[in-house]
């Protein structure tokens, strides 16, 4: 069985809703989720001139491979209506995975750990609320300090409490 973060996220149409409309595709077609961390709301990174997201950072096991997830995220990302136009664009869903259990995978499909999660704060805010203790096997650094030593500064704001199951 593996473990994966994931981060689900977007900033078009009812967001929540949205989230919502993932998470139950991901629970149907990917693993169980074992842990999600509130709602955050951030200003769009990367072009802060496009309307707030919505991020949830999510814990789930799966019999899956990583290519295999990642096959299947793009299908649900695909099936609730995301269209992949220009980098940084607005979105109605997104799914970027985080950590594959503790590989390093790098291969034209996947990069694992994600290469830039060190560097955004609405990604480290919700991970460090189910996962602050874990180690990324790269940086060799907690997800807590990682998050104390992060330039990005944008404000992570939560907009709903989690459910850790």
């Amino acid at each position: 069985m593996n473990g994966i973060y994931v981060i689900i996220g977007g900033n078009l149409g009812n967001r929540v809703e949205n989230l919502q409309r993932c998470k139950q595709a991901i629970e149907d077609r990917i693993g169980a989720i074992v842990q999600a961390s509130g709602i955050y709301e951030t200003a769009a990174w990367g072009n802060e001139q496009a309307p707030a997201y919505l991020n949830q950072v999510l814990f789930i096991r799966t019999h899956l491979s990583a290519i295999e997830t990642l096959t299947e995220s793009l299908s649900i990302e695909h099936e609730l209506g995301r269209t992949r136009t220009e980098k940084w664009a607005s979105r109605l869903i997104d799914i970027d995975m985080l950590f594959f259990n503790d590989d390093v995978i790098h291969s034209e499909q996947l990069i694992v750990p994600h290469p830039h999660l060190q560097h955004r704060r609405f990604v480290l805010v919700p991970l460090n609320e189910i996962a602050a203790d874990m180690m990324h096997p790269l940086l060799g650094k907690c997800i807590h300090d990682l998050l104390a030593d992060c330039q990005d500064p944008l404000r992570v704001t939560l907009f709903e409490d989690g459910l850790n199951e």
